[in-house]
């Protein structure tokens, strides 16, 4: 019967997990057993079920009778918190689970189990497990390591160590839980007691089981960690310690509870002043004490045993994160809600900036709208102030609901979302019939945005619901769907050409005389640019209809000062004009008209000129704020230009401006004569002779033509020189930006290196160039001047050390991806460099084959030593082989063998050394006897690269003998030959059979690199002038040695670094391909797995090897392995464009920060980095350094905002289960997601509840929950890739971050770059500091077809040489979409790194660009470093791309921001701005048209 109950046991486990491997798609290598795994998601929301039941699984083999308690108590849980199993899953999991409860309830043995005295068991098995595992041990140890601040085990043994005290703490904190819950019903005396002072003791001084297990993002927090080194961190503590809560701040309720084992601070006020949600005070406590920690680090590391913040970092943050808040209190003319920087203290500043990042970080949407945020701040910083000035603290009235509770997302945010969510719902009409996110937050750029009152006024304007039938009142700007807008935004350039067209037509009809008569017809043009000036004047009003019952008054008033301004300004001049023109006999000019209307133009031109330069010119900037003293000038500043809060200052410096106006002038000057003397000159005769020929009947109806001068006919003829005079300007800027690029590439050094050829022939100089640029300063250590060549080569020596270990990441990384082979990886590694060999030691891919070259050159010798040594120096790395060689043998043989063997070397070394000094090598040496050396050297490394056995040991000790005999007998000249045979020592050791008997097999690490380098140098017979044999591969290799000559800031240190973070949107693109996926066969016959084996044949040779199988291995073979199986899945999703390959990549930049922070030796608490002496460090366990790992984490984070990842997890998508996995994989990765929960209501309709999420991978492999923020609604009221980005961008950390698509790829090499181009943000780049750092992409899908060959070459112009244009000289560049890096503050604080709004923000990237260089940004671009990128690749893809991007554009001119830099930028840049963006289509439609 047990036996039965036994197998019901197993059976019920069985289907459990079964039913978690179908909940994760395949399972993969989640590791929860049946039962955790199988717990609904109902039920792990509020209690740790799922951890009861992983521990009951793990001590189920210790005992079985603790498990079952566990299982009890698990189910107790269940049916507490969901009696009715109301729940998904619920029924299931409580049916099986009391299964195998019953199952352990039965007779085993013949004993039947006593459920009295389960607290007993269950506190003698906590006992037990306690001392089994070391656990007070533990917990002194690292007592012991927080007092000194380093770790002294072995890296391997910690990483284990690591992982089982997770699994450990896990398991008690179980144990812990249950027995909690059952000593409440147990006698008070006995065990019950006992657990009772246990749980006391655990609360108030065991950090360990709560810190370990209390989910946490970077810094543990709420609970120190023993597995997490970041929170001992100097910069960290210090961060830390600057927010708690002093004596100053007011009290808080002495029921307050203070969440984990933390003291309280200022949040906690904060959170009970305004009712902001647990996990987003969670969240923003860890955000503001990371910017501040990252801040000090920058200034430099807290020495002292209490280190604090410096007030500059504390002021640095501070004034970074209010900096729009500033601005706008500037521009509305208001009083900040602090008198003086100088008169707030450093807690003020630190709360100030606690309070943005909380109002910020649980905005949701209104997230794009800055200004209200600003406003927002702004009453509950007043609010704030009045808090802080009582003893005690009180809640704010702002955010009190009815029922006396306090919550910031009900009482401010919820309002305005609902709002904003009425109105998208209207996103369906035109874009003039509703309020979009900019008509939300442009109410707050006038004072009157104050009306709105504090607490809201729910009945406000701002507030007001839109109604059916009835159009919304705009703000200031109204997207009409018109083509006007390209006149309305662009007038100066119609204008311009259109008169610069007519004054060429004017002197081209008068022959190119100049006289009074052709003076008289050029000041037509002045009628011609008022008339035009007058319809811009028009179009402002009629385009502005839905705006004029709620913009402001000024801006109403400003259009009709300049509409009848523009009006009478134009009738006036023509009228004036054309009294002149009935004068034109006249030689004299001197009539009254003449004169008024020169006068008059003379004027007007004056002012329009003054203002534009006061307006426009750089240097003119100062002076004209200094005009804004006086009315006068503010009125005519005002009507020639628009006051906005965005566009203010929208100049360069002076030298940027005459670059960008002398490329125009190029352009102007090329294509203004090619118009003239090509096109319109031409057409002057027959233009002449159609308009003189008499009436002509016309075979069409023509009623335009008759006593007109033949018009439709010269229309006609003039009709495409106009279009191609139109469009033709785009084509000059072209040419001469693609001469310009190449100019500004070639100076930068792009593509010097440019085959594996050239890699070959400069590898010399990359140790040098990699360290100068690439190694922070503190880690160099070097002298700076080279008095000796023995210093010189000391310095290369010391520079291939350091560089060693990077390049070989590189090489291993390479590997890891399967674009070389072993063989490849052995040729391409360079030694360390670091051992006693005085020589620096190539990759032996440049050495291969020299000595036997060398040995050619030897045996056909017929001269002097000095003319043989000058023939292998030619080549300078057979020089490196053949000295490398020589000493190598010498210390390898040195290391062999003692006694009289070792004397024989120094003799054999000695004479040979001083042939050499002497010259007499020729003499001293038989050459021709050099490749029986070589051979017998072959023969003994060849057996001393392999495990030692007695028979290899008395191989090589043979071996030995033989190359002593062929040395002394056949190499060595005859003299010597005598006086070595007839040394005693060595003859009678030979005699008695000792020399060189015994072999010294070798140990140590250094000798035995060097065996194995010295075997393969000898025995490589291939030149490796094709290694590395994969393009791709080649392509990597040269572009990272090419970009270390290039000019890029030098690298800061790891510690001091600008901290980012990567942030990539995903939606349910493919995640990993599945097997099903690779297999299945298309209508060809042809599967995804076999294409990609015949376009990547020698990476799936590569990945073959790799997991050890033979290249004859079939999909059938791999298969049957499942951890085979799995790496297929990589290596082809790797190929593809997949989320796993993104991932993988990003990844690359905390692998390279690791890298990095090992070899700076950073320890905790230590400043003493660098290298010292001739100490060079080793990569060896650096992935494993808790410092290293630590490091990275501070700098680096990886979110991934997976959008619908909670649906897909209720849907039991694979998308969900390979997500998870990758989450397993990469324990820095992050997955924000929307959640959504519903419940019924009482009158039957079904409410939605949506939760912000993130979440990582824990322990056992499960999704571990560590912010969960409410929304206020759906966030998806606009496009939804921005929203997407929006609800996830709370989460990211640092001061920059990263945009990457899940079709992107990156390069570990390209990684260990990101210090340096971080650095651009504190760069020289014009007269502001950049904003956003643009990115060379590298297209990866070229190979795939020749359509995606030719969209990789034009996406490569322009990403290199386009772009390189656009940010300088022109200074337009915006964003184009990734990978470009954003000043995260700047903005989050400005509006998002994307715009939102339907359909008009389609195009959603290039608006963060727009709206950075709006709000006085810098956007650079930089090709040093590149990311990779792929393209769409079918022609149907390719045609859909190009219409989204077209049709972005068509919305683009129709939105206020393209309108105000047409408006606001210089004419040059406006210029600029236009062909390279709206007016490539205009101009391709015109092209079309003609």
């Amino acid at each position: 019967m047990a036996r039965v109950y036994d197998n019901w046991e197993r059976l019920v486990r069985v289907t459990l997990q079964r039913e978690q491997l179908r909940n994760a798609g395949q399972g993969h290598e989640r590791t929860p057993s049946g039962l955790a795994g199988a717990v609904p998601p109902s039920l792990k929301k509020t209690t740790n079920i799922d951890a009861i039941l992983q521990a009951a699984d793990e001590i189920q083999s210790e005992d079985p009778n603790v498990a079952r308690i566990l299982c009890e108590q698990a189910y107790s849980m269940a049916q507490n918190l969901d009696p009715t199993s109301d729940g998904r899953g619920v029924l299931q999991f409580k049916t099986g689970l009391m299964s195998v409860i019953k199952q352990k309830l039965a007779k085993r043995d013949g004993v039947r189990i006593d459920r009295n005295r389960d607290i007993e068991r269950l506190w003698e098995f906590y006992q037990l497990y306690k001392r089994k595992n070391r656990v007070d041990d533990i917990q002194k140890e690292e007592q012991k390591w927080r007092e000194s601040g380093t770790f002294s085990a072995n890296l391997g043994q910690l990483e284990l160590r690591t992982s089982a005290m997770k699994r450990v703490f896990a398991t008690l904190r179980a144990l812990i839980e249950v027995m909690e819950a059952l000593s409440r019903d147990a006698a008070p005396d006995g065990v019950g007691k006992k657990i009772i002072e246990e749980l006391r003791r655990i609360k108030k001084s065991d950090g360990t089981l709560t810190g370990e297990f209390i989910p946490y993002n970077i810094v543990p927090l709420d609970a120190p960690s023993l597995t997490n080194a970041i929170g001992m961190f100097p910069e960290v503590r210090a961060a830390v310690s600057a927010i708690r809560y002093t004596e100053y701040f007011p009290r808080l309720p002495d029921d307050f509870e203070v969440s984990g084992m933390r003291n309280l601070d200022i949040f906690d006020l904060l959170e009970y002043a305004f009712g902001f949600q647990k996990d987003n005070i969670r969240n923003q406590r860890e955000n503001v004490v990371l910017s501040i920690a990252n801040a000090q680090s920058r200034l430099g590391v807290p020495v002292e045993a209490e280190p604090k913040i410096d007030e500059k970092a504390i002021t640095e943050v501070f004034l970074k994160v209010l900096d729009n808040y500033i601005k706008w209190c500037k521009y509305l003319q208001i009083r900040l809600v602090w008198n003086s920087l100088e008169a707030i203290n450093r807690d003020r500043k630190l709360i100030l900036v606690s309070l943005y990042f909380l109002i910020w970080g649980e905005a949701a949407n209104v997230r794009f709208v800055p200004e209200c945020i600003c406003y927002i701040f702004h009453h509950m910083a007043k609010e704030l102030d009045a808090i802080l000035d009582h003893g005690e603290a009180k809640p704010a009235a702002s955010c009190m609901n009815e029922n006396g509770t306090v919550s910031y997302l009900d009482q401010i945010i919820f309002p305005i979302y609902g709002t904003m969510a009425e109105e998208a719902n209207s996103g369906k009409i035109a874009h003039s019939g509703w309020r979009n996110y900019d008509d939300f937050n442009e109410y707050f750029w006038s004072p009157a945005c104050f009306e709105l009152s504090w607490p809201l006024k729910k009945d406000s304007s701002f507030l007001k619901h839109p109604k059916k039938g009835k159009r919304t009142g705009k703000s200031t700007f109204v997207e009409h769907r018109t083509f006007l807008h390209l006149y309305r935004s662009f007038h100066r350039l119609w204008i311009f050409l259109v008169i610069m067209f007519q004054g060429l037509a004017i002197i081209a009809f008068n022959h190119g005389k100049f006289n009074m008569k052709t003076f008289k017809e050029i000041l037509s043009l002045g009628p011609t640019f008022a008339i035009m000036n007058f319809l811009e004047c028009c179009l402002d009003v009629l385009l502005t209809f839905g705006a004029y019952t709620t913009a402001r008054g000024m801006a109403i008033s400003r259009l009709f000062i300049s509409f009848f301004w523009g009006g009478i300004s134009s009738v006036f001049v023509t009228y004036v004009y054309l009294k002149i023109l009935q004068e034109r006999n006249d030689q004299y000019s001197d009539s009254f008209y003449f004169r008024i209307y020169i006068l008059v133009l003379g004027v007007y031109a004056a002012l329009r000129l003054f203002l534009g330069l006061l307006l426009k010119f750089p240097a003119c900037h100062t002076l004209s704020e200094f005009s804004d003293r006086w009315s006068f000038f503010r009125f005519f500043k005002w009507i020639y230009q628009e006051r906005y809060y965005v566009g203010r200052g929208l100049y360069e410096r002076m030298g940027d401006y005459f670059r960008y106006m002398l490329f125009w002038l190029v352009i102007f000057s090329c294509k203004f004569t090619f118009a003239y003397f090509l096109q319109i000159r031409p057409l002057v005769r027959p233009t002449t002779i159609i308009m003189n020929l008499p009436s002509l009947p016309y075979s069409w109806h023509d009623l335009v033509s008759k006593q007109n001068s033949n018009a439709l006919t010269i229309a006609s003829l003039w009709a495409p020189v106009i279009a191609i005079y139109l469009m033709d300007i785009h084509i000059w800027y072209t040419l001469l930006s693609a001469l310009v690029g190449g100019l500004m590439g070639a100076r930068s050094h792009l593509g010097e290196i440019r085959s594996v050829e050239m890699v070959h022939k400069r590898f010399e100089s990359f140790p040098e160039a990699f360290v100068k640029n690439l190694v922070s300063p503190q880690s160099q250590r070097m002298p700076l001047e080279r008095p000796s060549p023995q210093v010189s080569q000391e310095m290369n020596k010391a520079y291939a050390a350091i560089f060693s270990p990077f390049w070989n990441e590189i090489i291993k990384s390479l590997r890891e991806e399967d674009f070389i082979s072993n063989r490849e990886m052995d040729l391409l590694s360079i030694p360390s460099n670091a051992g006693t060999l005085t020589l620096v030691q190539w990759p032996l891919f440049l050495l291969s084959s020299k000595i036997l070259l060398a040995m050619d050159l030897a045996l056909d010798c017929k001269d002097t030593q000095a003319d043989l040594w000058n023939r292998i120096s030619r080549d300078e790395y057979m020089a490196y082989a053949v000295q490398e060689c020589y000493y190598s043998v010498e210390k390898i043989l040195h290391s062999l063998v003692d006694a009289e063997g070792r004397l024989w070397v120094e003799r054999i070394y000695r004479e040979i050394n001083n042939s050499v000094l002497e010259a007499s090598v020729l003499l001293t040496l038989t050459l021709t006897k050099l490749p029986l050396v070589v051979s017998r050297i072959t023969a003994l490394t060849g057996l001393l690269i392999r495990n030692e056995t007695p028979e290899l040991a008395r191989g090589a000790a043979k071996a030995m003998y033989e190359l002593y005999e062929v040395v002394t007998h056949d190499l060595l000249s005859s003299d010597l030959r005598e006086q070595l045979d007839t040394w005693n020592i060595l003859a009678k050791a030979r005699n008695e059979g000792r020399l060189f008997s015994r072999i010294q097999w070798p140990r140590d690490p250094e000798i035995k690199e060097q065996v194995k380098r010295l075997h393969l140098l000898l025995t490589v017979k291939d030149s490796a002038a094709n290694i590395p044999k994969n393009l791709e591969a080649r392509r990597r290799l040269e572009f990272f040695t090419n970009s270390l000559f290039m000019e890029m800031p030098s690298a800061k240190a790891v510690s001091e670094m600008i901290p980012f973070s990567v942030f990539t949107p995903y939606y349910s693109e493919t995640v990993l391909y599945s097997s099903s996926d690779l297999r299945v066969e298309n209508e060809d016959g042809i599967s995804i797995l076999f294409y990609l084996q015949k376009i990547f044949p020698d990476e799936w040779v590569n990945f073959l090897e790799r997991i050890g199988r033979g290249e004859s291995t079939g999909d059938g073979d791999l298969q049957e392995s499942s951890s085979d199986n799995l790496e297929l899945r990589f290596w082809a999703s790797y190929r593809g464009q997949t989320l796993a390959r993104t991932v993988r990549g990003m990844m690359y930049y905390r692998r390279a920060l690791m890298l990095q922070s090992h070899l700076e030796r950073r320890a905790i608490g230590e400043m003493n980095a660098g290298y010292s002496g001739s100490t060079f460090p080793s990569t060896q366990g650096f992935e494993l350094s808790r410092e290293a790992r630590a490091q990275a984490d501070l700098k680096f984070t990886y979110v991934v905002s997976c959008q619908i990842y909670g649906q897909q997890k209720q849907k039991k998508a694979p998308e969900a289960a390979d997500i998870a996995l990758l989450m397993q994989r990469n324990e820095a990765l992050r997955i924000a997601f929307i959640h959504v929960e519903e419940s019924g209501a009482s009158d039957g309709k079904i409410s939605k509840e949506f939760y912000s999420k993130l979440v990582k991978a824990d322990i056992n492999g499960k999704d571990q929950e560590i912010y969960s923020i409410k929304l206020p609604g759906d966030p998806k009221l606009g496009e939804g890739k921005p929203e997407n980005q929006n609800h996830a961008i709370v989460f990211t950390r640092g001061d920059a971050i990263q945009t990457i698509d899940m079709n992107q790829d990156n390069y570990l090499e390209e990684a260990m770059k990101m210090r340096n181009l971080l650095e651009e943000f504190k760069g020289n780049h014009g007269l502001r500091r950049p904003t956003i750092l643009g990115v060379r992409e590298h297209v990866f899908t070229g190979s795939v077809s020749s359509l995606a060959w030719f969209m990789s070459n034009q996406e490569t112009s322009f990403v290199t040489l386009g772009q390189r244009v656009l940010a300088h000289p022109l200074k337009v560049r915006m964003h184009y979409g990734h990978p470009d890096v954003f000043d995260r503050i700047f903005h989050i604080s400005r509006g998002g790194i994307s715009k939102a709004s339907r359909v008009i923000n389609i195009s959603e990237d290039i608006f963060a660009g727009f709206n950075s260089t709006l709000r006085q940004g810098n956007i650079t671009h930089h090709e040093y470093i590149q990311v990779g990128k792929g393209r769409d690749v079918g022609l149907n893809q390719i045609a859909l791309f190009e219409g989204k991007v077209a049709g972005g554009n068509g919305e683009q001119v129709l939105s206020r921001d393209v309108y105000r830099l047409g408006q606001l930028f210089d004419f040059f840049r406006m210029l600029s701005f236009f062909y390279t963006t709206v007016g490539f289509y205009v101009c391709t439609m015109v092209r079309l048209i003609k």
